[in-house]
């Protein structure tokens, strides 16, 4: 039996042959509920009047045999199905042991037997149908109407269905965004952790990208449509889930071979107690116990409750065996440029000259830079807003590509740019002395001059992510025993980086061949190797490893597809997440598989020798799988301290990414 089967027939509308293994037809709609209270009713009613008035036997029987009639017929209609098909499963047995009841007189017994059954088949179907409405859920979050724009600028209301690429639509507070898109203006608070698992909403601004199925929380936006239905992030995601539930474990492969041989196996085993014993109550209790709910409920609910805490926090696993595959690797290897680093450029330090002080030369330089859109002026402009310090309004502003800006500042003519565009520019000191960094190391330095004389330095890096080193530590606790960066980037800058967020072995000058070459060479030595990128250059790397997890995804179909995992956010910390989880899940896995292998052979040697009878097998087989749901269960809340993640806090002296900021005169 399967969770997952369940689930993938609803998704695609095929058919799927019956015989779950577990006495019910969990292939099929549910049970009406309706239908299995009647029969209890009747039952019930047996054991009144027979408590009631000992002397209405026949009363009693009759209401007992019209009950265990009504809760008997799916199951019988269930087994017919089987053998139509040529097919002996786990449903005969319970349709057996229903029958001898019936043929012995005991209604009663036959009607609770049944019942019980049913109840199993329902608690574990509700069990699949709360994974599916997570899943579900996916589409709710999709709103049916967008507020497209029509070339004249007024509203109209159409179906979410009916945006195509290139539409404008308006978001209004409070609304779900209908199809990923750009900002084509306002501004707005967007909580999407539904793609992310971020818990925090995200600021976006014209320009930035937006998904289907993200609160828009505040301000009124007009958002280009990029992607719409099925194409979106949401639609994708989607997508992988119920790729995923269709997918098994090897040790799921391995239950559906032997299957087969199980209920001769069990009906042979009844035989033999006839045989000994003629006791028809024992070998009905031998079929019912027998029953391996609990041993096949093993890792469908674990992998169920797994897949659900990794989407949770925005991790998809397109194959559930990579679930089991996760929990082997004691290898990572690393892109670096957008996965161990932010792949933006950052100011890490500001040197001023002679008196001027640091707010003072960061005021100068991101105020001249305020118009250009280069990397440097963003990165200036973004530690200028951190650090609270207010911008000029610069004047006869011009820009050079790739050299350097001028500009009035505050009555002042500066010059931002490289050393040789001051240079060309008169300024005359020798201010390339006070550099004691190597922008062989990965640094980009910027000069600034006012009226003619260098006032300071500017040094950006591409920084490393505030949680890289600390992610990488936990992968080593949790046993991971070789961690590589590999990047397209100079060895010096590769060196830098693995030191500071604490990497033994860095390689750089790797073209996508060489990383390939490098992971194949690491796998040789007996690794199980986890590749992890953005997705994006990273593609054959990715597909090299044993698994192969892509960062950032949310938006990139490269990324979704390049990979047997997609992280939908940049966090770091879900890696050993991933690991934890995975160790976990096996556990979970071979802890229900042992309890259902035990319950089933203590189950049928107790019901051999009289000591279980029938309805107190049912009951047990109940019992049985309820234990399993609920063991697995405790894995939906693995991750939980993860949800509130907070990007570390920048301020003007703090310390990013293993580099301080040095707002302080340089000593140089």
């Amino acid at each position: 039996m399967q969770i997952t089967s369940l689930l993938s027939q609803q998704e695609t509308g095929h058919k799927h042959e019956p015989g779950c293994g577990c006495g019910h037809d969990h292939e099929h709609a549910p049970v009406r509920l309706k239908q299995t209270l009647a029969g209890v009713v009747f039952v019930l009613n047996a054991f009144v009047v027979d408590w009631a008035f000992p002397g209405s036997h026949t009363v009693a029987s009759a209401s007992a045999f019209i009950g265990a009639i009504i809760l008997g017929i799916p199951i019988m209609m269930v087994a017919i199905k089987d053998l139509k098909i040529g097919r002996l499963s786990i449903n005969e047995l319970v349709a057996i042991a229903v029958l001898a009841a019936f043929a012995s007189g005991d209604y009663k017994t036959a009607g609770v037997v049944a019942f019980f059954m049913l109840l199993g088949e329902i608690i574990e179907t509700r069990t699949a149908e709360g994974a599916r409405d997570s899943i579900e859920s996916l589409i709710k979050l999709t709103p049916t109407k967008a507020r497209r724009i029509k070339a004249d600028k007024t509203e109209e209301e159409v179906a979410a269905s009916q945006l195509a690429v290139g539409d404008v639509i308006r978001i209004r507070p409070g609304d779900n965004v209908a199809a990923d898109g750009t900002i084509l203006s306002g501004q707005g608070s967007f909580n999407q952790a539904t793609i992310t698992g971020e818990s925090l909403p995200v600021d976006k601004k014209p320009g930035d990208e937006v998904f289907a199925g993200t609160l828009n929380l505040t301000g009124v936006l007009e958002i280009k449509v990029s992607r719409a239905g099925t194409d979106t992030t949401l639609g994708r995601v989607r997508e992988l889930i119920l790729a995923a539930e269709k997918t098994k474990l090897p040790i799921m492969k391995i239950v559906d071979q032997y299957m087969g041989f199980y209920t001769p196996l069990v009906l042979v085993i009844g035989a033999l107690v006839w045989a000994f014993t003629h006791d028809l109550t024992r070998v009905i209790a031998v079929l019912v116990v027998s029953c391996p709910c609990a041993f096949i409920l093993a890792t469908p609910t674990a992998m169920v409750a797994a897949l659900s805490a990794a989407a949770r926090l925005g991790i998809l696993i397109k194959n559930v065996a990579d679930i089991e595959a996760a929990a082997k690797i004691n290898a990572f290897i690393f892109d670096k440029t957008g996965t161990l680093t932010t792949g933006e450029l950052a100011v890490s330090r500001l040197a001023p000259i002679g008196d001027t002080k640091p707010a003072e030369l960061l005021r100068i330089a991101a105020s001249a830079e305020k118009y250009s859109n280069h990397p440097t002026a963003k990165a200036l402009a973004t530690i200028s807003a951190e650090a609270g310090v207010p911008l000029v309004e610069p004047k006869d502003f011009t820009e050079t590509a790739g050299r350097g800006v001028k500009a009035d500042v505050g009555g002042a003519k500066v010059l931002v740019g490289r050393a040789q565009w001051l240079k060309d520019n008169g300024v005359k000191d020798d201010f390339e002395k006070s550099v004691d960094l190597n922008e062989t190391e990965g640094w980009s330095l910027i000069f600034v001059a006012r009226e003619g004389k260098c006032i300071g330095w500017v040094g950006l890096q591409d920084r490393t992510r505030a949680e890289a080193k600390e992610s990488l530590a936990e992968l080593k606790l949790a046993g991971v025993r070789r961690i590589a960066m590999i990047s397209g980037d100079r060895q010096p800058v590769a060196t830098r980086v693995a030191a500071e967020i604490g990497c033994e072995e860095a390689q750089g000058d790797c073209l996508p061949q060489t990383k390939v070459e490098f992971v194949r060479a690491v796998k040789a030595k007996g690794y199980k190797v986890a590749v992890v990128g953005d997705g994006v250059n990273d593609a054959p790397a990715l597909a090299a490893g044993d698994i192969g997890i892509a960062m950032g995804a949310a938006g990139s179909e490269v990324a979704i597809h390049s990979a047997t995992i997609a992280l939908m956010n940049n966090d770091l910390r879900r890696l050993p997440f991933l690991i934890k989880l995975s160790r976990s899940t096996r556990a979970v896995i071979n802890q229900n598989f042992l309890f259902g292998v035990f319950f089933i052979i203590v189950g049928l040697s107790a019901a051999a020798f009289g000591l279980v009878g029938p309805i107190f097998a049912a009951i047990l087989h109940n019992v049985g799988s309820l234990i399993v749901i609920f063991n697995s269960a405790r894995l939906v809340r693995k991750g939980e301290e993860l949800e509130h993640y907070q990007p570390e806090t920048v301020v003007a002296d703090s310390d990013r990414g293993g580099q301080p900021r040095q707002l302080v005169p340089n000593p140089a």
